[in-house]
């Protein structure tokens, strides 16, 4: 009689024998759609494995932290009492690491197996990505940094409670990293040896404590460390707060209440911390274009190349539904929209400047003469690739550069299933005509909405290179795949803050329906504020940038010649929530070992004026007030600031162009 292991292990590997096929096929359909993934290893694992990789962050060990057991707990409830449903985790590395639930539905399995290889291909293609490690091996490097830790944690010398401690403290800065340059590791034990040497030698010299409390005290020591540069240090404000402390750091020593060198251990923590940050950032900084993307190939596969049987396929629409329609910011959907959107502006613009160059046609007279209903029906995909089955094979043409030859002759020899792909007899070229986006139903009034200013701007950019007789000579001649292509490109540069900023238009947000809410002072409750590209624009994409969490840099390490850390909140318009603020201060003392500063902006209303404003249905004005709030390790204070002190942080617009300059050049 086996046991209950054994039988879940011959579970497993009978689900993993029926995914063998849609594993294989689905790499093969990607790679034939443009796809270039990373190999993908699947794992099947049951309910409440899934539940730990989710926690886990994809990954199969993590340092010991209580954090897990909270993200964890989180989880289940989220499945128990919210009806959330697991469906996958990949994470990325290559081989990229995929996990699908044994209790899913094929329908599901197949849908999740698409989505991951679209994501794989991401992984491999977007260049954000690159800035952590160009060939990652992430599960060997977190399941390493695991084991340090714990061994740290297993060291009858140190206090296991210490270490989680400091996890804690490090951990609130943990997206407090300059995520725009290349990750480098920093080397060096910090530069506090000089200082311990004076201490030691006043040590030697016998003083009395009185003496040394007198003359030789704490803040004398501190002011004998070298000074950085002889100027302001950093000399510009640093973004990655965890390499600044990793580097100039001091830990605070509540025995002896006074700032000391890290332990091993501690300075050894915080770094692998902060690369565990680095490797996850650029998930964090293409969340809507990685979720878009899978769900845009993901759905192309499932639904369009008939990669759901007909028997899963009301399965796989309830997926899909469940996905793209999950209540609050959805990244999926506004993910997919927008690359949907991309691929369809390519496409126009493609058949506009063709029929730009038509004999006689002009942005000015184009709509007189040129007919869309007819140019639509004549980019209709051609029959034959359109409809490909078993029996209509004999309509294709070997010699067709949208046909692959070698298969078109495997099939007619029946070693292809065609009516299961029909896709394997098709270039990528085939492909492209055969899910042409401006033809499909959802899409048929694109193409109709060209504007006289469009055609008036795509014409100013046009090299008069080539000219058509007629239309139809001009609709032959369009590249079918420009709009893939296209994303292709977009793919691998932009990260979500440039691409919502580069390709969220009008157009994009009246068609899909997008507007902004403010709570308003003179309603006293959230209203829907604005529908103008420039307003969704930006309310979008505070949330990405810097991960949507606030920005702040070391300004002065030196601050009032005291040794006390300055940071500074680049203010965009949001104000700091100023009891967590305090919190994370008390944090940073840990790691910095003396007091800790920080610079912000806070906006200020007055009762008075928010009655008057209401009482004319308007809003009232706050203003503006530089605040500096300090921790010493012992209270915190808040003060006011000279708006000088403070103006260098307000921006006068939010600066969203965080591509490294040398990918601008």
């Amino acid at each position: 009689m086996s046991s209950d292991s054994d039988t879940e292990r011959l579970q497993k590997q009978r689900i993993a024998g029926e995914l063998e096929e849609p594993v294989r096929e689905a790499n093969a359909l990607a790679r034939r759609l443009g796809l270039d993934p990373f190999p993908v290893k699947y794992w099947i694992v049951d309910y409440d494995e899934m539940n730990e990789l989710i926690a886990y962050g994809g990954f199969q060990e993590r340092y010991p932290h209580w954090r897990w057991g909270m993200q964890y707990d989180r989880q289940q409830k989220q499945t128990q009492f919210l009806g959330g449903k697991a469906f996958e985790i990949v994470n990325n590395d290559n081989p990229s690491h995929a996990f699908l639930q044994e209790s899913n539905a094929m329908a599901d399995q197949k849908a999740v197996i698409t989505h991951v290889e679209a994501h794989a291909d991401f992984f491999k293609n977007n260049q954000w990505f690159g800035l952590f490690a160009d060939d990652p091996n992430a599960a060997a490097m977190l399941e390493g940094h695991a084991d340090t830790i714990e061994s740290y944690m297993d060291d009858p010398e140190v206090d296991r409670e210490a270490v989680e401690a400091w996890i804690d403290n490090v951990l609130c800065l943990e997206d407090c990293i300059d995520q725009h340059r290349p990750f480098t590791t920093i080397e060096g034990d910090g530069d506090h040896a000089e200082l311990d040497d004076i201490a030691d030698q006043l040590d030697s010299l016998g003083l009395s404590e009185e003496v040394r409390q007198q003359v030789f005290d704490e803040e004398w020591l501190e002011a004998q460390r070298p000074d950085e540069g002889g100027g302001k240090f950093p000399e510009e404000p640093e973004l990655d707060v965890l390499a600044f402390l990793r580097t100039h750091g001091m830990a605070y020593d509540e025995e002896s209440e006074r700032a000391v060198e890290y332990d091993d251990w501690q300075r050894e923590t915080l770094e692998l911390l902060r690369r565990e940050s680095y490797y996850f950032a650029p998930q964090k900084m293409t969340k809507v274009m990685n979720e878009g993307w899978a769900a845009y190939w993901e759905s192309m596969m499932m639904g369009e190349e008939g990669f759901a049987e007909a028997d899963e396929f009301l399965d796989y629409a309830d997926h899909q539904a469940q996905v793209l329609n999950s209540p609050g910011f959805n990244p999926y959907k506004l993910g997919k929209e927008l690359w949907e959107y991309i691929e369809n502006a390519t496409n126009r613009r493609e058949v506009a400047e063709r029929l730009l160059r038509v004999e006689g046609v002009t942005w000015r007279n184009f709509h007189d003469r040129i007919d869309l209903d007819e140019v639509q029906a004549a980019l209709e995909p051609d029959a034959a690739l359109d409809s490909i089955s078993a029996d209509s094979l004999d309509a294709l043409d070997p010699d067709d550069s949208r046909v692959d030859a070698d298969e078109l002759e495997r099939a007619r020899a029946g070693e292809v299933d065609v009516d299961r792909y029909p896709w394997k007899v098709l270039t990528y070229e085939g492909l492209c005509e055969r899910h042409y986006s401006l033809v499909k139903r959802q899409h048929r009034g694109f193409l109709k909405r060209l504007a006289q200013s469009d055609l008036e701007r795509i014409a100013r950019y046009m090299f008069d290179d080539a000219r058509y007789a007629d239309v139809e000579e001009a609709l032959a001649d369009v590249d079918r795949c420009a709009g893939w292509d296209r994303m292709r490109e977009i793919r691998e540069s932009h990260n979500d803050v440039t691409f919502l900023d580069e390709f969220l238009s009008q157009e994009f947000v009246d068609q899909n329906h997008y507007f902004t809410y403010e709570f308003t002072h003179s309603t006293r409750d959230y209203r829907a504020t604005s529908t103008d590209v420039e307003d969704v624009k930006k309310k979008l994409m505070l949330q990405f940038t810097n991960f949507g969490k606030p920005t702040v840099a070391v300004e002065d390490a030196n601050y009032n010649n005291r040794n006390e850390l300055l940071l500074a909140h680049q203010y965009n318009g949001v104000m700091l929530d100023l009891k967590q603020a305090k919190q994370v201060l008390e944090r940073v003392f840990e790691l910095w070992g003396r007091p800790v500063n920080l610079k912000t902006i806070t906006k200020r209303l007055d009762d008075h004026d928010v009655e008057v404003a209401r009482r004319r249905d308007r809003e009232p004005v706050p203003e503006e007030v530089g605040v500096l709030v300090r921790y010493d390790g012992d209270r915190v204070t808040t003060e006011e600031l000279a708006w000088d002190d403070v103006e260098h942080l307000a921006a006068t617009d939010i600066d969203y162009d965080t591509k490294p300059d040398d990918w601008l050049a």
